[in-house]
């Protein structure tokens, strides 16, 4: 595929050499083809919830959590609010030197709608330099449980949408190692994660079916899919969560079954609130 198919006409390309996804003289190698096109997904995803956003409102706010290089902030901001007359999209990264280079790009490219805040979850909750109203809340590829502190904010700020891709989830698959020999012994499905690789698959699993139980708790239409082809990211599960503030009459009920029966009560805490 020629690199006039894959850049968007309206695309700044300083932009994406910045970003390393074109090279200096303009060039799209293999591994930049893959992470394009991951973005390029998710603000299919998104930019419908933001246009749903602006049609019932004239301003939108939009936190990207653990946000790292602000890969999907500076494409949606990019490829949508550039050419909107209101929005504003706020990266919260715990590493300082990527908040000051992200600001000092946003500043250079005139992305004045643009904030990078250094701030750990509890302190953006809590945060004067944030809204107290968020519209949409995103968490591409935070790792382990920064997933979750994620949707801590996004319940606090009362989102109206949520869109996560989770990534390296190791805490519960480590929590059903730990607790193998007792489980043993109290339930067969304890088999499906006797093997190491099946516990962290199953572990990895298990964490979204969690995390979507929560969210149902908490009042939301809960949509999972695939990001992109398995062939461009094994990271591939797709949340989407729409706030109805009709809760799912039974959500934590099961999710008090589903960790006792797995002898995950240590994970009360985090999933049940």
């Amino acid at each position: 595929m020629n690199l006039a198919a894959e850049i968007r006409p309206e695309q700044s390309v300083e932009l994406l050499k910045e970003l390393h996804i074109l090279t200096r003289d303009g060039k799209l190698n293999q591994d930049s083809r893959r992470k394009l096109k991951q973005v390029y997904h998710l603000v299919h995803f998104i930019e419908p919830l933001l246009q749903e956003v602006l049609a019932d409102s004239r301003d939108i706010t939009l936190v990207d959590h653990g946000a790292g290089k602000s890969y999907l902030g500076f494409i949606l901001y990019d490829l949508f609010l550039k050419s909107q007359q209101a929005g504003h999209i706020y990266g919260i990264e715990t590493r300082e030197e990527l908040v000051e280079k992200s600001s000092r790009l946003a500043q250079r490219l005139g992305f004045s709608r643009m904030t990078f805040l250094n701030l750990s979850v509890q302190e953006s909750i809590a945060s004067a330099k944030l809204p107290v109203k968020i519209d949409v809340v995103t968490a591409l590829h935070a790792c382990n449980t920064a997933t979750d502190d994620a949707i801590k904010f996004a319940l606090h700020k009362q989102a109206a949408y949520i869109v996560l891709v989770p990534c390296c989830q190791a805490e519960v698959a480590s929590l059903l190692n730990k607790n193998k020999n007792q489980s043993f012994g109290k339930t067969a499905l304890s088999e499906i994660w006797r093997h190491p690789i099946h516990s962290r698959e199953f572990g990895s699993h298990l964490t979204n079916v969690l995390r979507c139980l929560l969210l149902e708790a908490h009042g939301y239409q809960v949509t999972v899919t695939e990001l992109v082809g398995w062939e461009h990211s094994m990271k591939n599960e797709l949340i989407i969560a729409r706030r109805s503030d009709t809760p799912r009459k039974n959500a934590t009920l099961r999710l008090e079954q589903i960790l006792a029966e797995l002898n995950l009560q240590e994970l009360r805490e985090r999933f049940i609130y």
